[in-house]
């Protein structure tokens, strides 16, 4: 009999622990059902607008369109008359400053010429130095050199762009005048401006 009381008590103690583990079991679930039942609930968040990108307007594109950087053919015209029109500057024997009569003749329409080359940033001229026959030729490649250089330098500051501008010395190469006399030499000491092609 007593063994069939512990039997008894037994059983009802498992019942009971069985009893409790399921309840608790509940109790655990019920917050995870209420949860997904509340996160179900909710509503959805709204989907994030996207906006479709401002028309292209027809003026808008014409105005980024980049300004040509080398002129028409109708320009460099212009630009060769330009400088048909400034002609060579002459220097005094030994001499790379610029006298008045250089001075003046770089000044004919290098302020037009500058206006119009600082338009078109590719297109580039170059001042070449030259000298008289006389002295050595190294000598007189520096004192050509010295000579377009200062002739740069006044066409930069009237206005046209220095990157635009190159030199280069002859020295006593590609005479104009043959004689030997300084009706002859005075001709040959000059800077010379040509368009690059």
């Amino acid at each position: 009999m007593k063994r069939s009381l512990y039997l008894n008590l037994a059983a009802v103690l498992a019942i009971g622990l069985f009893g409790s583990a399921c309840a608790k079991k509940k109790t655990a679930l019920a917050p995870v059902v209420k949860a997904a039942t509340v996160a179900e609930s909710a509503p959805a968040p709204a989907p994030a607008r996207v906006e479709a990108p401002p028309p292209v307007l027809q003026n808008r594109v014409v105005a980024e369109t980049p300004a040509p950087r080398y002129p028409d053919a109708a320009t460099r015209a212009r630009i060769d008359e330009l400088l048909g029109h400034i002609q060579d500057a002459y220097f005094d024997y030994d001499r790379h400053t610029l006298r008045a009569d250089a001075v003046a003749t770089l000044a004919a329409d290098s302020k037009e010429l500058a206006t119009i080359l600082n338009q078109f940033p590719d297109y580039k001229l170059r001042v070449e130095g030259y000298c008289d026959e006389r002295g050595s030729a190294e000598y007189n490649i520096a004192l050509g050199e010295a000579r377009a250089k200062s002739a740069k330098d006044y066409l930069v500051t009237a206005g046209v762009r220095g990157d635009q501008l190159s030199t280069l010395s002859y020295g006593k190469e590609k005479q104009t005048c043959d004689e030997h006399d300084e009706s002859c030499w005075s001709k040959n000491r000059r800077v010379h401006i040509i368009a690059l092609k």
